[in-house]
């Protein structure tokens, strides 16, 4: 509340001047009895508020993208100023002419699950083993215990006790507390249930009966307790084997009732979570055409489930393996105008593009020749990828240093493109010239959309929205990067402005202070008006008079009338 301080002072001291008429004249004159030394305080003072001023707009600036004084201004002085009500009628058209945009930006601005998201106990755990930092924002591993939440548990799981156990542990923010509840649910199936069958009447046979497995338990497990890809492949086989029975047997009882319907869905979500991660397991473990394999019996079993996002994870394996005639049949599949687009789709389609020309492509050459059609192709395909998601190029690049992705991403967003360039530079690398090609061409697409937040050419217009979910979706340490560039906020540059002018001040004065005595009083005497001059000259008049006791002048019959 400094500035209304201030605010209320500077309102004081005007109007007091005003009550008592006192002439700004005083004022200045007041000015020219101070000494140099005064002057140098109070420049030296100004301008140390106002490099704290701009060192605290830059960081705010950096790390929220705005200017604090900006945003204080607009929600707490324009209210007070008599700004415009949103809600007025005068506006209520308008509105409802901007629904439909924003909807689509509040479906653009949609939080996706990564499909290629790493597994923490043995990857996001040991990177902070080793470096001590969190690679996991809280807003991002909420997400993940919102959709383990909708995949893996149903409104039915307190009819077993195990559910019951796992569906209270996806909901625990310890990671211990989690552990130890699917621990604990493991253990509930190993308890057996003893059933008395009265064969001989001396003596008493018991029946040993094994409750199912929790797949669930040794999914938790395999993400967050296992320390490598090999012991989470072990624990998702056991997954394995305790998902796929309870798979088949809802499968059977799922049209008896909405009860066994749900179970029967989330059964499927479970096993083909599994599969998926399976698979991923052998890709990580260098098993790359057995991934292959097991995602493509996955897509086939399973054609409906597309919110996996399986064909991302495909399409990475089969450029790995180099097989790009199945590369493109995937995308033809998918790369369709109906479907919603991912950066995996863009610039894997530009890539392959890219590959034919890339070999042969110079920058002088097709300068002096043109390019030919298959050079023009391969460049509009990377002007298509930019414009969907402009922040790939900075990482393939290595213009940005990489980090780990996030478990959620946003399209057309940083954290997408750290998702992508991730697991995708390699395959870059591999195609000879592909890179440079992209170097040469990717800055040509902000020629063709200027105004990219208001008009897009292939696209609908890029999402105002992305830097703050970027922001929540990424660590602390990293940079995001930011589209369209913003350009410096007026505040930054008044206070930066501000306090070198005062430091300047504050040096001259302390250096040479009867020149700059001589400059504010010269400078005080051009502010004074034509008026206070007057008034100057008026009492001095007056002064003299009264010490050589002039008597005043006759005045005339005619004035006296």
């Amino acid at each position: 509340h400094v500035w209304r301080l201030g605010l209320l002072f500077l309102v004081s001291f005007l109007g007091i001047m005003l009550l008592y008429k006192v002439p700004s004249v005083v004022f200045f004159m007041f000015l020219n009895t101070l000494t140099p030394k005064f002057y140098v305080a109070l420049t030296g003072t100004s301008s140390l508020i106002s490099g704290l001023i701009l060192i605290f707009e830059w960081w705010y600036f950096r790390k929220y993208g705005t200017s604090f004084i900006e945003q204080v201004s607009v929600s707490h002085l324009r209210p007070l100023l008599g700004g415009v009500d949103n809600n007025s009628s005068n506006n209520s058209n308008s509105s409802n002419g901007d629904s439909d945009s924003n909807r689509q930006s509040v479906s653009e601005c949609k939080v996706w699950r990564n499909p290629l998201n790493l597994f923490r106990g043995a990857e996001y755990n040991r990177y902070t083993w080793v470096t001590g930092r969190e690679p996991l924002t809280y807003y991002d591993m909420n997400l993940s215990a919102q959709d383990h939440q909708t995949f893996f548990t149903c409104d039915s799981d307190h009819l077993r006790p195990a559910d019951a156990i796992m569906q209270k542990a996806w909901r625990e923010r310890n990671p211990q507390a989690r552990i130890s509840a699917a621990h604990e649910a493991l253990e509930i199936n190993e308890i057996r249930s003893r059933v008395e069958v009265p064969l001989i009447a001396s003596s008493t046979i018991w029946e040993i009966k094994l409750l199912p497995k929790c797949a669930t338990a040794y999914i938790l497990l395999a993400e967050e307790e296992a320390t490598t890809i090999a012991e989470a492949e072990k624990l998702f086989k056991q997954a394995l084997k305790a998902g796929d029975g309870c798979y088949r047997r809802s499968q059977q009882l799922q049209h008896h009732g909405s009860q066994y319907e749900a179970q029967h869905r989330r059964d499927t979500n479970v096993l083909v979570y599994i599969k998926r991660r399976l698979a991923m397991c052998a890709r990580r473990l260098g098993r790359t055409r057995e991934a292959v394999k097991m995602m493509r019996d996955l897509m086939k079993e399973f054609p409906l489930l597309s919110m996996f996002n399986i064909h991302e994870n495909l399409l990475e394996a089969l450029l790995e393996l180099q097989a790009y005639a199945d590369v493109q049949a995937v995308l033809a599949k998918y790369d369709d105008i109906s479907l919603p687009k991912s950066a995996t789709i863009c610039y894997t389609a530009a890539l392959l593009k890219a590959r034919a020309v890339s070999d042969k492509f110079s920058p002088e050459a097709a300068s002096r020749r043109g390019l030919s059609t298959a050079e023009m192709n391969a460049v509009e395909a990377i002007h298509r990828a930019v414009e969907f998601n402009p922040h790939v190029p900075k990482y393939l690049l290595e213009m940005k240093s990489l980090i780990l992705p996030p478990e959620h991403i946003l399209k057309r967003g940083d954290s997408e493109a750290i998702a992508y360039a991730f697991f995708h530079l390699a395959h870059w690398k591999r195609v000879e010239g592909a890179l440079n090609l992209l170097h040469c061409t990717w800055e040509g697409t902000f020629r063709m959309i200027p105004y990219p937040l208001e008009k897009g050419h292939l696209f609908y217009p890029y999402p105002i929205c992305t830097e703050t979910a970027d922001r929540e979706l990424l660590p602390s340490f990293h940079e995001v990067s930011v589209y369209p560039k913003k350009e410096l906020p007026f505040f930054i540059l008044f206070t930066a402005g501000l306090c070198s002018f005062t430091a300047m001040l504050a040096l001259l004065t302390h250096q040479f202070p009867e020149l700059m005595g001589v400059f504010a009083k010269a400078m005080s005497d051009i502010f004074c008006s034509a008026e206070f001059r007057d008034w100057n000259c008026k009492s001095i008049f007056m002064r003299v008079e009264d010490e050589l006791e002039i008597p005043p002048a006759p005045q005339s019959q005619h004035f006296q009338n």
